[in-house]
């Protein structure tokens, strides 16, 4: 079935872990293109419900607890919370942001796993797992890490490895390691319960190969078929963990539902949850309707490294229970890049969007819109601040926006803000109606084909008409001889200007709504789109405003270097500290007198580039020491500065001065020396101990 044959949608995005921020290639991967897709919808008059939710279970929330020195539930508590307000920020317009801790979803993850554990889908099997004996704990997929045996990528995950997207057991990793202790764990015997994924493949290889080849993209059906191809392996759907859903058996205490048993299951336990909240009925949504034609159209939008949960192992669960719809679309997207390098959240290497909504306020649109432009439909793409700079200055402001703010103008200027009657129109006003009337279709066309990126430049190219007609026809000119063909020109540019109203608003909601505003257009369907009628005659518009401004190159010069700071702190935290020397007694150490000190007088020494001559008030006397810290210190910066000195240093010459001390330093990761300085001020002579 097409899409324009379903009447009722169930589309959701995937659940991001409650774990750390948004970054511009999560919204590139599964939200932006649902939003626009589902935006499109909901103006074509179709049923909708779009979920989405925080993933708050498996490893990487308790690996993220562990790294801030928190609890899980802390760390869940704060990343839902951060990241649904971030995703309202810009315009996400989820119909239910759920959670998975919640109850509701529990106890619907469990009813799922008894179905199908009375139906007799498991397979019980003990197996050897790895364990950290100095943990004493068996390491689910995310608390091991290792070499990637399909690319030899090195850091790969126990479950996949994010470089390639192949998905993994712990037992293929190369030289595995622990994440909690960095050593080599030990094989240890463990049951769990196991999908065999084995048994469904000849039904997937139908549903998959022989039902979507034609219908979904090359690059999930591509992925799809070689993970069939290499022959399916049963999956383990429990996990020895303390943290998730437990595993609602009297054998598996202490066990608990593997997270991708749980996660997608939390679309559901979303979907749920929002009906209680409105008083709808959720099991359309989800549920095999007597009639098939009145089954709901599932699309899940996720990221490629995510397909095969989404197309083999979530649809083989929904098979198995037998109750539920199967995903008609997956339009997964492939990975965005940031300035020449893969997005790391590891490395810091990001543009995170909450920080981006605080630096670039009432700018959500432009951002939307530039990613929109660039999104990673079928091959990675890559953001870079100069494109995003040159897509606001050069189409946003200098097409759409400047078509806008003219026609405005000059009706004001030449109507006082009314539409003018459109009178006897010329063949030149005829064709561009015409050409106006197409875009609704072609623009909804490459919607419902998931190509994003093609109907955003078709919208643009509806504003480009609108440039050009104004500048073929020059209203301007003709208003010193010929006022009822200028009213004709402006009517004719306020209905273009009045559909890009309509149309802009799965792409760029926030500036769709200013634009009905400056118009006075009330919110109208995809369907009243393209129509030449959409303001009539007489109908009053609000002063013109301009919908975008001009990015200064210092704006996203600074955003580069902002990434060049963060890349540069992170390389220094990640080397290695200077191992300690040999221990030394208590007596050693006693046989040093540190005192503090202030500098009274500096100055270079002479024919050298490092050595600084200093005059140092002891409390004990005032002695003169020579120090190597002139690369990093001016001499007229440090006069007056407290130090801390070792005075019973064997007084040396350096240079033909004799040195009679040193003052202690600190050497930070970069090779920067820092000054010992008391945190408050010290009589002189104070002993250091």
């Amino acid at each position: 079935m097409s899409i324009s044959s379903f009447k009722r949608f169930t589309v959701t995005s995937a659940l991001p872990y409650a774990n750390g921020p948004l970054h511009i290639g999560h919204i590139a991967g599964a939200y932006l293109p649902a939003d626009i897709f589902v935006r499109y919808l909901r103006m074509s008059g179709k049923e909708v419900v779009y979920i989405g939710g925080s993933d708050e279970h498996g490893a990487a929330i308790t690996i993220q607890a562990k790294k801030e020195g928190t609890t899980p539930q802390a760390i869940i508590d704060k990343y839902h919370a951060l990241n649904k307000k971030t995703f309202e920020r810009f315009g996400i317009s989820f119909d239910m942001y759920h959670r998975t801790s919640e109850r509701i979803h529990h106890e619907l993850s469990q009813e799922f796993f008894l179905t199908l554990y009375e139906k007799g889908e498991f397979t019980e099997l003990e197996s050897e797992q790895y364990y950290d004996e100095e943990f004493g704990q068996f390491l689910a997929d995310r608390y091991i890490t290792g070499t990637c045996p399909n690319c030899g990528y090195e850091s790969a995950y126990g479950d996949q490895c994010e470089k390639c997207g192949t998905s993994l057991n712990p037992t293929d990793l190369i030289n595995p390691k622990s994440t909690l202790s960095g050593k080599t764990p030990v094989l240890k015997t463990t049951k769990h319960w196991y999908l065999p994924l084995d048994k469904y493949q000849p039904w997937l290889e139908k549903w998959l190969l022989e039902g979507k080849k034609d219908k979904w993209k090359s690059n999930v059906y591509g992925q799809c078929s070689s993970w069939l191809k290499s022959g399916l392996q049963p999956r383990a759907m429990t996990r020895d963990l303390d943290w998730g859903v437990d595993v609602p058996l009297k054998e598996a205490a202490g066990k608990k539902l593997y997270v991708w048993l749980d996660a997608p299951i939390g679309y559901i336990s979303s979907t749920k949850q929002w009906a209680l909240d409105t008083g709808k009925d959720w099991e359309p949504y989800w549920k095999k309707q007597a009639n098939p034609e009145d089954n709901s159209c599932l699309v899940h939008f996720i990221g490629k490294d995510n397909i095969v949960f989404h197309c083999i192992t979530f649809p083989a669960i929904l098979h198995a229970h037998g109750d539920y719809i199967l995903p008609e679309h997956v339009p997964a997207n492939e990975f965005l890049n940031l300035e020449g390098n893969k997005l790391s959240t590891s490395r810091n290497w990001a543009v995170w969007l909450n920080e981006y909504l605080d630096e670039f306020p009432g700018k959500e649109d432009e951002l939307r819109y530039a990613l929109a432009s660039i999104l990673p439909e079928t091959k990675d793409s890559e953001f870079t601040w100069k494109d995003y700079q040159a897509r606001n200055n050069n189409e946003l402001l200098a097409i759409f926006g400047n078509f806008v703010n003219r026609v405005a103008v000059l009706t004001h200027k030449y109507f006082g803000g009314k539409i003018p009657a459109a009178g006897d129109l010329q063949p030149v006003d005829r064709e561009t109606l015409q050409e106006l009337a197409t875009y609704p279709g072609k623009i909804g066309a490459a919607i419902e084909q998931f190509r994003f990126r093609e109907a955003l430049g078709e919208f643009m190219n509806l504003a480009r008409l609108g440039n050009k007609y104004l500048a073929d026809t020059e209203p301007w000119k003709l208003a010193k001889t010929d006022m009822e063909r200028v009213a004709a020109i402006l009517n004719t540019g306020a209905q273009i200007a009045a559909s890009l109203s309509v149309l802009s608003e799965p792409f760029l909601p926030f500036t769709a709504a200013r634009l009905r505003n400056m118009l006075q257009l009330p919110v109208k369907s995809w369907e009243e789109a393209g129509q030449s009628d959409l303001l009539p005659e007489g109908h009053q518009l609000r002063d013109a405003e301009l919908l975008f401004e001009r990015i200064d190159d210092s704006v996203v010069e600074a955003q580069v270097q902002k990434l060049q700071n963060s890349r540069k702190q992170n390389e220094l935290a990640q080397q290695e500290v200077t191992p300690s020397k040999e221990l030394i007694g208590y007596e050693d150490f006693a046989k040093m007198d540190i005192r503090t000190g202030t500098i009274l007088e500096a100055e270079k020494v002479a024919k050298t580039k490092k050595l600084l001559k200093l005059k140092i008030d002891t409390g004990i006397d005032r002695r003169t020491v020579v120090s190597g810290i002139a690369e990093f210190f001016k001499p007229e910066e440090i006069i007056g500065k407290q130090v801390s000195i070792l005075v019973n240093l064997a007084p040396r010459e350096i240079r033909g001065i004799q040195s009679q001390g040193m003052i202690l330093m600190a050497e930070d990761k970069d090779g920067r020396l820092r000054f010992m300085t008391p945190h408050e001020h010290t009589a002189n002579g104070s002993i250091v101990s």
